[in-house]
């Protein structure tokens, strides 16, 4: 089949599992159903995968539709390999619970980052609105 540029080339990809990751970060796995011109995506049998280390865990979403614009990454899935992770899969309140964890470790880390800037004199928002 001849080379579709854009969003047309999705067509050879429908009824394919594909990972999607979305600009707020996270990934989505799941069928595409259909498509249209501005890359909106439509998912059956989506699941969320959530990424803690070496450890994930996969919650049920049903069908999701997805803004084009909201999509970072898509691809399909190695459906031979797709059992040969070197991860560890852990139910949904496991891998929510070390979700939180890690999120209060970056926002404790951040605030280290902040305090030290400012001893040296550098406030981090008004760094900001400088750029």
């Amino acid at each position: 089949m001849s080379y579709l540029p854009g969003t047309a080339s999705l067509v050879e990809e429908i009824d394919k599992k594909l990972l999607v990751v979305l600009r707020d970060g996270r990934t989505l796995i799941g069928y595409l159903r259909t498509i249209d011109q501005f890359a909106n995506l439509v998912l059956h049998r989506t699941i969320e995968r959530i990424h803690v280390g070496k450890k994930y865990g996969d919650i049920p979403r049903g069908i999701f539709i997805v803004r084009g614009e909201n999509v970072v990454l898509l691809g399909e899935v190695d459906l031979e390999n797709e059992d040969k992770l070197p991860l560890e899969q852990v139910d949904i309140d496991t891998i929510l619970e070390l979700q939180r964890e890690q999120q209060v470790e970056r926002e404790a880390e951040q605030e280290r980052k902040k305090k030290a800037m400012a001893e040296r004199g550098i406030h981090v928002d008004q760094a900001i609105d400088d750029f």
